[in-house]
């Protein structure tokens, strides 16, 4: 399966034209043709069957076929809150296997204990691009801009709140703790985890205290093992 993201993408047009880097990629890495059968998606839930009728190298034109929306649209939505790691490649890694598993919006947050306090979004982002294309994910997971602990927790959500760290003190399992096919928010700390000030900061918000096992996890594998427990618990 040849497939092409397409956020552009008008579902009530039969005509679609390739953007000069993917018609690029279409004809002269792929080698498609006129004739051949493609997969777009747009990255809000449509995916789209269409056929090569120019397979030109700067504007390949595509007559759609078929529409399918909300593909495998998920019964539930996961947020997590990761505070990005001092080597930035294990948060593209959390990003990747994330977006594999599913997950529906990811947020940097700077903490007290955080050794990185900046990352390049645009990159992170190409990172998720091309793991939906990997997966077949016709939803495109969105990613916010770094943002301090303080101020990213007086935003509003509507679902359950979770935060993840390894101090003493009353905690639940994830497990236990969640309501299937609802609405998840998981704050995963940096390599040093939250103070003990932001955990009280984090419950008075309305956050709950949760563990993901005896284990000391790293921080993008505390979001990975957060991210498939929610995905598993909701199957």
């Amino acid at each position: 399966m040849q497939l092409f993201y397409t956020p552009d993408i008008n579902p009530a047009l039969s005509q679609y034209f390739l953007s000069e880097e993917e018609s690029k990629h279409a004809v002269r890495v792929l080698r498609l043709n006129a004739g051949d059968v493609v997969t777009l998606i747009d990255g809000k839930g449509g995916l789209y069957k269409a056929e090569i009728k120019d397979a030109h190298p700067k504007r390949t034109i595509l007559q759609i076929n078929s529409v399918t929306q909300e593909f495998n649209r998920r019964n539930h939505y996961l947020h997590i809150a990761i505070a990005p790691t001092k080597n930035l490649d294990r948060v593209e890694w959390f990003l990747e296997k994330a977006t594999e598993i599913g997950i529906d919006e990811i947020s940097l947050i700077i903490c007290q204990r955080s050794e990185r306090k900046e990352a390049k979004v645009e990159r992170l982002d190409k990172i998720i691009t091309s793991a939906i294309k990997q997966s077949i994910k016709a939803y495109h997971p969105v990613l916010n801009a770094p943002v301090n602990l303080s101020q990213f927790l007086k935003q509003p959500f509507n679902g359950q709140k979770f935060i993840a760290h390894c101090d003493d003190g009353e905690k639940t399992e994830l497990a236990q703790s969640i309501n299937k096919q609802s609405r998840y928010l998981i704050l995963i700390g940096p390599e040093g985890d939250f103070t003990p000030a932001e955990v009280d900061a984090a419950l008075q918000n309305g956050y709950k205290a949760i563990t993901l096992g005896e284990s000391r996890l790293r921080t993008e594998t505390a979001a990975l093992e957060a991210c498939f427990e929610v995905n598993f618990l909701n199957r």
